[in-house]
């Protein structure tokens, strides 16, 4: 039987789109090269690279954030060349593996999961490398995976010491219009980015943000590209897209990113910040003495738009989330080598105080039902503290 009431929807991404959003994706077809649509496009663009925090170019694909990885990758480099990937997680992983398909050499940095990089390490590996074989160092922005945040003008800063030329690649997807994020400010040289996650759009577009260094880069570049070349997107007239521009997704964006820049951006990174700290404060009340915890041990590097939850030694992660789901609540899985053993809420997008408290409520009421061990209570510790910051 189909669950009554609203769908509680607390996946990490896709999230939440807000109903003025979905009412401005439903525009009927125009045509892309027509007036009336590159205005809505150019305003998009500008409103984008506002929450970039970027004067540089962005370019555009039709795809999911992979898309943008893989397109940045093949602008960028060439066969054999060596990339530094910091370890943070299941999507570090999966950046690594996408080089290794495309002919890169990937080397990694290790990095404990539940604690994040030890900075020394990077400098460590940056210091040693004085040939300069490290053609790009890759940073996931916000690790979703583990709710772990990597601090970006730090990594600037340590290339920038090192005098190290490698390019600096960060993955912003989910961590865009969710946490304070600085294009030109911290040097970076490439952010992708995708629709589906803080811009509270549905799948269907991603970008790269580029500095000027990285177009030299690509100047250079000899990996095999068609699709997601750069050079041949700045011939068109929306300086993106090879092919059809996906229309309706722009009228959406024109709407998120007015929603966004009402509340102010600032404001966006307040309210996710408190609602993360409500969802974390439910989660340290839950842990007692053996109870589910936060992945993250690293307290000033939780994630203010994901929360990974680990569960108890011999319980199961993914019998709590069908549970909750029994209840039109939906969690987010474990990935890759955690599934099973995390649950995630995501927090960020289209979201108030209810809609996270009714998604506590129904999970300590999972625990309850699943027999994982906790200390009930949970949902009125993160009720008194958003009552203490309203």
């Amino acid at each position: 039987m189909t669950p009554r009431g609203r769908h509680f929807f607390a996946n990490p991404g896709p999230t939440n789109i807000p109903d003025s959003v979905q009412q401005a994706v439903a525009h009927g077809t125009v045509d892309f090269m027509g007036a009336d649509f590159l205005a809505v496009y150019d305003r998009c663009v500008e409103g984008l690279k506002r929450v970039l925090r970027t004067t540089g170019h962005v370019f555009m694909y039709t795809g999911s954030g992979h898309a943008a990885w893989e397109a940045s990758l093949a602008n960028l480099l060439s066969p054999g060349d060596r990339i530094l990937v910091i370890e943070t997680g299941h999507f570090s992983e999966a950046w690594s593996r996408m080089a290794t398909d495309l002919g890169l050499v990937v080397e990694t940095l290790p990095a404990e999961w539940r604690r994040g990089l030890d900075y020394a390490a990077l400098r460590e590996a940056l210091g040693a490398d004085r040939g300069h074989a490290i053609k790009a160092v890759c940073a996931v922005h916000n690790e979703t995976s583990t709710g772990m945040t990597l601090d970006l003008a730090r990594i600037r800063a340590i290339l920038d010491a090192a005098k190290h030329p490698a390019l600096f690649l960060v993955d912003t997807i989910s961590s865009l219009g969710s946490i304070d994020y600085r294009h030109d400010e911290w040097g970076v040289d490439a952010a992708v980015g995708g629709s589906q996650k803080g811009l509270m759009l549905p799948v269907g577009f991603s970008f790269t943000a580029v500095s000027a260094k990285a177009m030299e880069a690509h100047a250079r570049s000899t990996l095999p590209k068609h699709y997601f070349h750069w050079s041949r997107m700045l011939e068109r007239r929306h300086k993106s897209f090879i092919g059809t521009v996906p229309i309706a997704l722009f009228y959406g964006l024109q709407e998120s990113l007015r929603l966004i820049e009402e509340e102010g951006l600032e404001n966006v990174f307040a309210r996710h910040h408190r609602l993360a700290e409500a969802v974390r404060r439910c989660v340290r009340h839950w842990t007692g003495n053996d109870g589910p915890q936060l992945f993250c041990l690293s307290p000033e590097r939780v994630s203010d738009s994901v929360t990974s939850i680990l569960v108890p030694e011999g319980h199961d992660a993914e019998a709590l989330q069908r549970r909750v789901a029994t209840m039109n609540v939906a969690l987010g899985a474990g990935l890759g080598r955690l599934g099973g053993k995390v649950f995630r809420i995501g927090h960020l997008g289209d979201l108030n105080e209810p809609m996270v408290l009714g998604t506590l409520a129904a999970t300590e009421i999972g625990l309850r039902l699943e027999r994982i061990p906790h200390a009930p209570g949970g949902v009125d510790a993160a009720m008194a503290y958003l009552a203490e910051t309203a």
